[in-house]
């Protein structure tokens, strides 16, 4: 092929085949999905361009699917922006430490400082989300279950949404321990908004769109969230199945996987590359004993443990249900969380930073700490309470220092804590910021964890002898198992279990820690209890059919029949062309019911919109005498439906389907039709009664 730049000195037969070369690219290349918009100056340079763009996805699309680049991409990107906001929140928080030392000596100044620093942060992440896209607030993951789910929410995945609640939850993040937010939910939402992004853009470079489920993208970024966040790519995948997806596809699971890789992989790259590892490891770093990790018979204490996680969490989602209530029923709450967001905020976060204040009860809570270290204090495998009764004699450890600075017993820090963060936890859930709520409860679940720890090695202090060997109790492994065991039952999942063990890269208590999920777990499920999640989205209303369930009981027995409005426009097999005409003027949907007769309303199948209009379109001379059996193929139906099938019956198979129409058919008389868009409305319908 000859090369398109041409030498000043090259005859006019060579000028005339690159006028033609030149015309077959604007013909051939206009034409093409990348460049649709034809460009007047410069045609040679463009033309030149788009055969390297055309020639690179060619060479691009021969090794695998455009789709497959997408979810590389995606979780290249969601790892690139966690590091963006860990390395942001990290100065901030440094900014805070620093004028707090420098402060030392005044109390006043001190107190003003720890206690508006966050308060600042918090109102102001509050206004600018609401002031710039109020769909920002929150975590994001009932939202994202919902447009998981079928339903279209277009608002919360734009781009001013993506903005609003990436600047919104550095904020919040770097009000620090004092209000104890997380960003695991928030991550995931801006997966799924880059993802939705991604997704259009593979579909814009793609020479033939390739039959894909709809939302395969964003079921693949809400496993990409929680990979990027933490570095765990095998349990963020068993988290966007137990969380996000109702209906999860086995084709889905090759690319969350791959994606999910590909996010852990760059998060942990970027933490080496940064000075805070020396090369990929886990993200807590623990030095559990190996040789003999627990003894046999604490697996009873392990499954002890469960049990009061699953009781504690039923106690918090209770508290939780019970103040989302307040705030929607309360008039000076629903006014200020109407008009006077940021000062809400404010408010709430000055009360928290007052409780946590290192010169006051913060001393018993470990306040100084920031959550990673909270976590990382709380799972050093060390005895704390021999330690604490030897300080006199030896320097005390740094975890210790800090949860033993009043001089106080270990144990009454910890249960300490535990007491105030419980009530703290719930009224920071109500803050109108972006946040999530996943690591603070996994936190809570390592105190928890820790005091049960603690309190098994007082009463063992001796040790147990397994094989003429002393073995010592590790609290930190009840630390480690608390907090999956918690976090496992307050979501409703057992993805937490397999978390902790990324997380610490401890697989020798891989065993307790899933057994004491299981338990916490099985309480927790009990009398059919929502999630924390399910109460989120039954608060908010938002039409996610499992979360319905929680909050309707009478859900599984209301029946299609309830739902079936006015009758729905059909055709007859002998209809004729002023009928069909009338019938594709009528309806929009793009399978039409063919009856026996209308007397009868035997159902025969149905008949494509398109063929409908395909008949029409011939000259009247063909189709005056035409019947529609006669024109048309009327297709069977797969599929049936009776007014007595349930909605969660009809939902599911809706599910599978796809946009396929079913048909409500009573001994085989036709008596309406369901749509994904009637689905909805249902759904929205049963939310609205809550």
């Amino acid at each position: 092929m000859e090369s398109l730049d041409e030498a000043p000195g090259r005859e006019r037969g060579g000028e005339s085949n690159n006028q033609e070369r030149e015309d077959q690219y604007e013909t051939s290349h206009y034409k093409s999905p990348l460049f649709s918009d034809p460009w007047k100056p410069y045609q040679r340079p463009r033309a030149i361009i788009k055969e390297w763009l055309l020639g690179l996805r060619r060479c691009l699309g021969s090794m695998c699917g455009m789709e497959w680049y997408g979810y590389a991409a995606l979780g290249v990107m969601m790892a690139f922006l966690s590091f963006l906001m860990d390395l942001s929140v990290t100065k901030l928080l440094r900014a805070h430490q620093w004028l707090y030392v420098n402060l030392e000596g005044n109390s006043l100044l001190q107190f003003f400082c720890w206690t508006l620093y966050p308060a600042c942060l918090c109102a102001v992440a509050s206004s600018f989300s609401h002031n710039i896209c109020p769909f920002s607030t929150g975590s994001g993951i009932p939202e994202v279950r919902t447009i998981l789910a079928g339903i279209e929410m277009p608002h919360y995945l734009s781009l001013t949404n993506m903005f609003a609640k990436f600047l919104g939850l550095i904020c919040v993040l770097a009000a620090g321990s004092t209000v104890s937010l997380g960003k695991v939910g928030p991550l995931v939402h801006l997966s799924t908004m880059v993802g939705a992004y991604l997704s259009k853009l593979c579909t814009l470079i793609q020479d033939k769109k390739k039959d894909k489920g709809a939302g395969e993208m964003l079921v693949v970024a809400a496993a990409v969230g929680v990979a990027s966040c933490f570095g765990a790519p095998i349990s963020g995948v068993l988290f966007s199945v137990e969380v996000m997806s109702s209906h999860f596809a086995l084709r889905h699971y090759v690319p969350c996987f791959f994606s999910a890789a590909c996010g852990a992989l760059t998060s942990r790259l970027f933490a080496v590359w940064s000075g805070d590892g020396e090369t990929l490891q886990a993200l807590f770093k623990t030095n559990f004993p190996t040789a003999l990790p627990f003894y046999p018979l604490e697996i009873l204490l392990f499954a002890l443990l469960g049990l009061l996680c699953g009781a504690v969490s039923c106690c918090y989602l209770f508290c939780h249900r019970w103040m989302l209530r307040f705030t929607k029923t309360n008039t000076a709450f629903v006014k200020m969380l109407t008009t006077e967001k940021g000062l809400y905020s404010g408010l709430v976060a000055f009360l928290l930073a007052s409780v946590t204040f290192p010169h006051s009860a913060g001393q018993f809570m470990a306040s100084k700490y920031t959550m990673n270290q909270l976590l990382t204090s709380l799972l050093d495998s060390r005895q704390w309470s021999s330690q604490h009764q030897n300080a006199s004699v030896q320097l005390q450890p740094e975890p210790l220092s800090e949860w033993s600075s009043s001089g106080s017993p270990v144990y009454l820090s910890l249960a300490f804590f535990l007491l105030m963060k419980m009530w703290m936890l719930v009224l920071a859930c109500t803050l109108p910021v972006p946040a999530g709520y996943f690591m603070p409860v996994f936190v809570y679940g390592a105190a928890l964890g820790r005091l049960h720890g603690e309190g098994v090695a007082y009463v063992f202090s001796i040790g147990v002898t397994s094989d003429q060997q002393q073995v010592s109790i590790n609290p930190g492994g009840y630390a480690l198992a608390g907090a999956a065991a918690l976090s496992g039952a307050v979501t409703h999942t057992l993805s937490p279990a397999l978390l902790a063990i990324e997380l610490t890269g401890q697989c020798s208590h891989a065993v307790p820690v899933l057994l004491a999920t299981l338990l916490a777990n099985a309480l927790a499920r009990s009398g059919h209890r929502p999630s924390f999640y399910d109460a989120l989205s039954i608060s908010k209303r938002l039409p996610h059919l499992p979360s319905l369930k929680k909050a309707c009981p009478r859900l599984p027995s209301t029946t299609v029949g309830q739902f079936l409005g006015v009758k729905s426009v059909q055709l007859q097999k002998a209809a004729g062309s002023a009928e069909i005409q009338h019938a594709v003027k009528t309806s929009s949907e793009t399978q039409i019911p063919v009856v026996e007769s209308h007397e009868s309303q035997i159902l025969l199948g149905f008949v494509l919109r398109s063929e409908l209009l395909i008949f029409l379109r011939r000259p009247k001379t063909e189709t005056l005498e035409k019947h529609l059996h006669e024109v048309c193929s009327i297709h069977p139906t797969s599929v049936l439906l009776s007014p007595h099938n349930t909605v969660q019956e009809a939902h599911r198979i809706l599910s599978v389907v796809g946009d396929q129409t079913l048909f409500v058919t009573e001994r085989g008389r036709l008596v309406g039709l369901l749509t994904w868009t009637q689905m909805k409305k249902i759904l929205e319908d049963l939310a609205k009664e809550i």
